[in-house]
C-alpha cells in the first residue's frame, strides 16, 4: 500500500503547486450530501482493507477506502458493531462515513460518529502523512483531530485510516409502537429520556411512535410490559430500522426537499407544510417541505439548533446552516492550516471555503 500513499502525495502536491481542485471520493455513497461537487477525482478505494482488529480491546482500524459493509461483517462474526449505526445509502466506504459524520436512530443513546473516532491517519494539503489519538480508548495524546476531521466532508484533508471503538452486540432487542397525537409522543420521549430505560431508537411519524429496546433480555422483557404498546415482529422490526437508517422507508422517497433540524429534544410541534419524521427522542426532526429556507432555518434556530438541507435538487439557499463571522473565521483558519491551497472538496461545505 505504500506505493498507493506515494500516488496520493504527489496527486496533492501537484495540485496544491498548480491551483488544481481535488475531490476527495469513495463510494460515492453521500455524493448528494453537501454543496459543490468539483475537482479532479481522488479515489480512496485504492487504499482498503482492515489494518487491526482487536475484539477483546473493543477497537478497530481500517484503511479508508474499506467498505463499511466488509468492517461490519467482520465485527459481527465477534458480536461487535458500530454502535452510531452510520448509513450506507449505497456502497459506502469507512472515510466516507467519517467525513460525512452521520449517524443512525441509535445515536441518541449510544453517541455520535465523531464520539467513536479513537485517532485517525491524514494526508494534509501539503502531501503530509499524519497522525493523530491513538488505537487504544484511554489515548488522550495529541489534538483531537479525529473528532475535527469527522463530519468535515474531506474538506481538510484526505483521511487514510481510521481507529474507531466498538462495542458488543445487544443481547437482546425488541420493538413497540404507541398511536399518538405528535405532543403527546414529544412529551412521552421526554419523560422516558429522564428514565433508566434501555431506549435505543425511537421514530415518530403518521400518528404512530416506533420505540427500540436494547439489553439484556430479562430487561428489555420488563421493560416492554411496563411500557405497554403494540410490541412488532422481530423480523418487521429490523426492516423498519434498517429503512429509517438508510432512508428506504417510504417517508423519506420522492422528490421534494428533505431537511435536517437539529434542535432541542422538548420542542413542540414545529409548524411547517409537508410532513416531519423525529428521532433521537425529539432531538431530530425530518422535515419534507417547499418551506422557504429563512422560515425553516429561523424556526431550528429559535429551538436553539441548527437546519441542513440534506436532500434537494435546488442548493441555492446553502445547504448548511450560516456560520456566524467569528465560526466562519475559525473555520477559515483551519482550512487553511490544514489545506493551504485549498485544493480539498472546494465549496463542499460553504462556498467561502
Amino acid at each position: 500500500m505504500e506505493n498507493v500513499l506515494q500516488q496520493f502525495s504527489e496527486t496533492i502536491r501537484n495540485a496544491a503547486e498548480k491551483q488544481t481542485a481535488l475531490r476527495i471520493r469513495g463510494g460515492g455513497s453521500k455524493d448528494f450530501y453537501g454543496a459543490t461537487l468539483s475537482g479532479e477525482i481522488l479515489d480512496t478505494k485504492l487504499y482498503s482493507g482492515i489494518v487491526e482488529y482487536e475484539p477483546s480491546e473493543l477497537v478497530m482500524t481500517a484503511r479508508a477506502g474499506t467498505s463499511l459493509a466488509e468492517i461490519e461483517a467482520a465485527i459481527k462474526e465477534c458480536g461487535q458493531m458500530l454502535a452510531f449505526e452510520p448509513p450506507h445509502f449505497g456502497a459506502a466506504t469507512l472515510g466516507g462515513c467519517i467525513a460525512a459524520g452521520l449517524s443512525g436512530p441509535r445515536r441518541a443513546s449510544a453517541g455520535a460518529a465523531r464520539d467513536f473516532a479513537l485517532g485517525v491517519r491524514m494526508m494534509d494539503g501539503r502531501g503530509n502523512d499524519l497522525r493523530f489519538g491513538g488505537r487504544v480508548m484511554k489515548n488522550v495524546a495529541g489534538y483531537d483531530v479525529s473528532r475535527l476531521m469527522t463530519g468535515s466532508l474531506g474538506t481538510l484533508g484526505l483521511i487514510l485510516e481510521v481507529s474507531l471503538k466498538v462495542l458488543p452486540l445487544p443481547s437482546a432487542e425488541t420493538m413497540l409502537r404507541f398511536d399518538l397525537p405528535e405532543d403527546k409522543a414529544i412529551e412521552m420521549l421526554n419523560q422516558w429520556a429522564g428514565k433508566p430505560l434501555p431506549i435505543s431508537a425511537s421514530a415518530y411519524a403518521d400518528g404512530k411512535l416506533s420505540v427500540r429496546l436494547s439489553g439484556a433480555k430479562a430487561a428489555v422483557e420488563a421493560i416492554s410490559r411496563k411500557l405497554g404498546g403494540e410490541r412488532v415482529a422481530d423480523e418487521q422490526a429490523e426492516y423498519f430500522w434498517n429503512g429509517i437508517r438508510e432512508q428506504t422507508d417510504p417517508f423519506f422517497t420522492g422528490a421534494m426537499p428533505l431537511w435536517r433540524l437539529s434542535i432541542k429534544s422538548t420542542t413542540p410541534p414545529l409548524k411547517f407544510p409537508g410532513s416531519q419524521l423525529i428521532e433521537w427522542g425529539g432531538s431530530l426532526r425530518w422535515l419534507k417541505s417547499n418551506a422557504d429556507a429563512k422560515t425553516i432555518r429561523d424556526a431550528a434556530a429559535a429551538a436553539g439548533g441548527h437546519a441542513t438541507l440534506f436532500r434537494a435538487n435546488d442548493k441555492t439557499a446553502g445547504v448548511f446552516h450560516p456560520l456566524s463571522p467569528a465560526l466562519l473565521k475559525i473555520h477559515q483558519r483551519l482550512k487553511k492550516n490544514f489545506d493551504p491551497a485549498g485544493i480539498f472538496n472546494r465549496g463542499r461545505m460553504y462556498p467561502e471555503f
